[in-house]
């Protein structure tokens, strides 16, 4: 798996297997894709992604529990990490 961040429209971290599927999870669960995604969207170290990860807060203002960090990272699955608290 490889990790994508995206500063634009919205911030968001997500995990992927390629760089179109990390646009395809942007625009299913962040934002719309205006046309510059592709050139937005840029593919991050894994201990970049995880120190960014591992930092984060829950909706509630609570820290991320560190099994639900480590199951992330682990996962096969592509998911968002993180996204821009303005959308939650």
């Amino acid at each position: 798996m490889k990790f994508y961040e995206a500063y634009y429209p919205y911030y968001a971290l997500l995990k992927a297997n390629n760089k179109e599927e990390a646009m395809q999870l942007y625009t299913e669960c962040v934002a719309d894709d205006d046309g510059s995604l592709h050139e937005e969207i840029e593919e991050v170290e894994r201990d970049y992604a995880l120190a960014m990860y591992s930092r984060a807060k829950t909706e509630d203002g609570k820290e991320v529990p560190i099994s639900e960090i480590l199951n992330d990272f682990q996962s096969s699955e592509a998911i968002v990490l993180l996204i821009d608290p303005s959308l939650l």
